[in-house]
């Protein structure tokens, strides 16, 4: 629905509610009067009744809250069910339709009179404690996070431990130590027109006796050749580093830590070797 059709809707609402509010006020009005309110009390009895309704009624739409929303629900509930039945004993009692009611008597039924009168009463009261109980809470509130933030929130990967572990990072590259080249005379069929200049390189590499390090990363060229294991190999040497584990130390990582492979390859060997002791037991079991 556009912009338009909103404030159309807005206003249509708030036509039909101030109509309904003229013809409930009329009715509270004359049991106001009823009950010993004056003319200008009498007038502004329909305010703190329905203006309460319309208090509790903003304070649910505000609230997030689940207890305050609920409270809110309850006021909006209670002091909608009052003004029923005042509006509905205008409706029974003529009397007080002309203004010839005597003063406390809303009901020709002792008891009956008596619970309206209290009831009639005790509005603008608990009007006071209410309204200002709702006001307290919507002043106090604060807006809570979205659903969607929430649930990005407790959204936890159903992984178990060993693969939530990072593989442990390679070792870094041993440093390899050049060993220094002793300069070697080469006799050239022409000399170089300026052996001054090159000469003291020479001398100084020569007298130069600590070995040259290699900070940087070594090319992988240079690496010694890790030797590569099949499946059938690795599937053994786990076998032998496992073989006196308890089934509750038969994780992916110890694996991967006890034979130097990769988390994939790890888990792979944790279920093999898992699946091998269930049907291990199995044989036993069905042996005995």
């Amino acid at each position: 629905m556009n912009r338009g059709g909103k404030a159309l809707l807005v206003l249509a609402l708030v036509a039909v509610v101030g109509m309904a509010f003229r013809v409930s006020w009329n009715a509270l009005r004359d049991v106001a009067r009823a009950v010993g309110a004056d003319s200008t009390a009498a007038t502004l009895y329909p305010f703190v009744v329905d203006g309460l309704m319309a208090l509790a009624l903003v304070a649910t739409l505000v609230l997030t809250d689940r207890t305050d929303k609920r409270f809110a629900l309850r006021v909006l509930a209670a002091y909608t069910l009052a003004s029923l039945v005042l509006n509905y004993v205008h409706g029974l009692v003529p009397e007080l339709h002309g203004r010839s009611v005597d003063w406390g008597r809303l009901a020709d039924w002792d008891p009956a009179n008596w619970m309206l009168v209290l009831l009639a009463t005790s509005l603008p009261v608990g009007s006071i404690y209410f309204g200002s109980d709702l006001v307290a809470k919507v002043l106090h509130h604060r807006p809570t996070l979205s659903a969607n933030a929430e649930k990005s929130e407790q959204i936890v990967p159903n992984r178990s431990m060993s693969d939530l572990v990072e593989s442990v990072p390679e070792p870094p590259a041993p440093v390899v130590e050049l060993p220094v080249m002793e300069p070697v005379a080469v006799d050239l069929p022409h000399p170089p027109e300026e052996p001054a200049e090159s000469a003291p390189v020479a001398v100084v590499a020569a007298e130069s006796g600590h070995p040259v390090r290699v900070t940087g990363r070594v090319p992988e060229s240079a690496r010694s050749a890790r030797p590569s294991r099949t499946a059938d190999e690795l599937l053994n040497e786990a076998r032998s580093a496992t073989a006196d584990w308890p089934d509750t130390d038969l994780t992916a990582e110890r694996i991967r830590k006890a034979v130097r492979t990769s988390a994939e390859k790890s888990r792979t060997l944790r279920d093999t070797l898992r699946a091998e002791r269930a049907a291990d037991s199995e044989t036993q079991g069905a042996a005995a």
